[in-house]
């Protein structure tokens, strides 16, 4: 049983171009084990960069939280940049002192149905940091057997998604010489589908002007008139790559 949905996992993973497909490879794995949220986050290098998050955390919860720049205040990521161990929290379970201001996050994601999880911290050899999370709204008997009986499967699970994280979203990519940011890339692949501003900012928890300055930001270094056109562009190059 776990064979197959690892190995399922495995190959919606190597399928994903984008966030959504991540989510999705996630998601339905994590279903499969009884997990109902996961968290990915990785930091940003550079100073005044917004971390890269894919979740099925409620939207209106990732919006906020990286609107907010919750990331310097969230215990769970401060922990995770400290440790390379796994480890369990919740509102209920014994932690290091939280200062008022990481207590009032805590109480806040808890508003949302975020109370308690099982946090794998990801180091890279290269100094980059991220974390993936399992959490649910309250103590269950299955989230809890689950991460007690599979935590060695879920750290693996953790690990190769952020591998393929790295290796295709967190690397810029290179159209006829020009280079593109993963957020970049990820708006323009939700607008050759179709979708709008608005519908991309809901899509990846950021707002209508920040997913319409990406998109902007991709036309003029590819040197376009329209959005569309810039779509077409990294369609080609895909093709290409595929070739």
């Amino acid at each position: 049983m776990m064979h197959r949905i690892f190995q399922r996992y495995v190959d919606l993973l190597s399928a994903a171009e984008y966030a959504d497909g991540f989510s999705e490879a996630m998601a339905v794995t994590a279903t499969a084990l009884g997990l109902s949220h996961f968290a990915y986050l990785a930091m940003p290098r550079r100073r005044g960069k917004r971390p890269l998050v894919i979740s099925t955390y409620p939207v209106d919860w990732v919006s906020h939280y990286v609107r907010s720049s919750y990331e310097r205040l969230d215990p769970i990521i401060t922990l995770a940049l400290e440790s390379t161990e796994p480890f369990k929290w919740g509102l209920d379970l014994p932690s290091k002192p939280l200062s008022a201001a990481q207590q009032r996050f805590l109480h806040e994601a808890a508003q949302f149905g975020i109370s308690l999880g099982f946090t794998v911290p990801l180091h890279d050899e290269d100094g980059a940091v991220a974390a993936l999370t399992f959490a649910a709204n309250q103590r269950r008997p299955q989230f809890e057997r689950c991460v007690d009986l599979q935590a060695p499967v879920l750290q693996l699970m953790a690990r190769c998604f952020h591998w393929q994280v790295r290796r295709k979203l967190l690397q810029e990519v290179t159209i006829d010489g020009i280079p593109l940011s993963p957020r970049e890339l990820d708006c323009l692949g939700w607008a050759a589908r179709g979708k709008t501003t608005w519908e991309i900012g809901q899509i990846l928890g950021i707002s209508r002007n920040t997913a319409a300055y990406y998109l902007n930001s991709a036309r003029n270094k590819l040197g376009v008139r329209t959005v569309v056109q810039a779509a077409m562009r990294l369609a080609a190059a895909k093709a290409d790559r595929q070739d």
